[in-house]
């Protein structure tokens, strides 16, 4: 009997096709028609979405996102494949002669998770395993993406098995994996404040049960005792905030300004939250919040990049999605360095 063939599936957010008015009026539909971002009832959502976001957004959306652009396309996604590839070098390097394929999928466009499974399937795959690209769980993230990522497995004759990473806020090789990026970043730099910048939330949604709120909190917590740092010189903010209503807080934007105004040496800033630079790091983060920092008086400001493809970053993946693993890859002796063993 031939050994499992486990097809391994990263799940990110999503990403326009192109920086143009078009490509960003088709992807924000997709975004704002998903219920678990916009829960409203479709009678009062629908009215707001096609009269006043639609015919407007797009065009702004598209301008930030030819600032961030690269040469070889979306940067979220040119990460994201890089991680693809670090990730199943790793696991074919603990596991030799072991049949496991990786892949990536955007929960909102290209590639859909339905191509993503697809390929893996038609690959000889028989196993599936689900990796949320978010380390906090929130219905907006995670959710949507596992919900959707079910219903595209299901849809299929032959229903394989399925396995989904669960939240790892704090895996010790995910906050190990933020502390080298954060040292090889800042390195003898020492920053007089650091600000952690999540994604922010609806308030609602968390009185609703989202765990998201204290999870980003642990994650900090856990980070900032690795470092060293005191809390005192420790904020965690929210940001990206959409709409009217009350979001998780402090909002980024007037943490920012309130920090400059405490005339601040050195400001360290991250994005834990974030696995890869995004718009919401390249540009909210580095452009636009960077300028208002700097307008509101304050001094020299440092954003330490995301996880992206950072070795210690793909080495924690390994060992992350290793441990689900367990049972359907059997992992070579020399493995034990990746986490790949209980």
């Amino acid at each position: 009997m031939s050994a499992p063939s486990v097809g391994i599936v990263l799940l990110q957010l999503g990403t326009p096709d192109a920086p143009e008015t078009s490509a960003l009026r088709r992807y924000l539909h997709e975004f704002l028609n998903d219920r678990r971002v916009i829960d409203l009832p479709r009678a009062l959502w629908w009215p707001i979405l096609y009269g006043m976001v639609l015919p407007t957004r797009p065009k702004r959306s598209a301008e930030l996102y030819r600032r961030i652009w690269t040469p070889e396309g979306s940067p979220l996604a040119v990460i994201t494949q890089g991680q693809v590839r670090g990730l199943e070098e790793r696991l074919q390097r603990a596991s030799p002669g072991a049949a496991v394929r990786v892949t990536y999928a955007m929960r909102y466009g290209q590639p859909p998770v339905s191509r993503a499974i697809d390929e893996l399937i038609a690959a000889g795959c028989d196993r599936l395993v689900a990796v949320p690209m978010y380390p906090q769980y929130a219905s907006a993230t995670t959710g949507s993406s596992v919900q959707q990522f079910f219903e595209e497995a299901g849809r299929r004759r032959v229903v394989p098995p399925v396995r989904v990473v669960p939240p790892y806020f704090l895996a010790r090789e995910y906050i190990q994996a933020l502390a080298a990026t954060v040292r090889d970043a800042l390195g003898d730099w020492p920053a007089d404040h650091v600000l952690m910048s999540f994604h922010g939330l609806p308030k609602r949604y968390a009185t609703l049960g989202d765990p998201y709120p204290q999870q980003c909190l642990a994650t900090a917590s856990a980070l900032s005792a690795v470092m060293g740092w005191p809390q005192d010189r420790v904020t965690v903010s929210f940001q990206s905030r959409f709409g009217r209503e009350e979001w998780l807080q402090p909002y980024t934007e007037q943490t920012l300004r309130d920090l400059a105004h405490r005339r601040l040496e050195r400001l360290a800033v991250l994005c834990p939250g974030f696995t890869a630079d995004c718009l919401e790091t390249l540009e909210e983060m580095d452009l636009t919040n960077g300028k208002i920092y700097r307008l509101e008086g304050g001094g020299e400001y440092r954003r330490v990049p995301c996880l992206n493809t950072h070795d210690a970053w793909l080495d924690a993946l390994a060992a992350i999605v290793g441990r689900e693993l367990q049972g359907w890859i059997e992992p070579s002796r020399s493995s034990a360095d990746l986490g790949l063993t209980a």
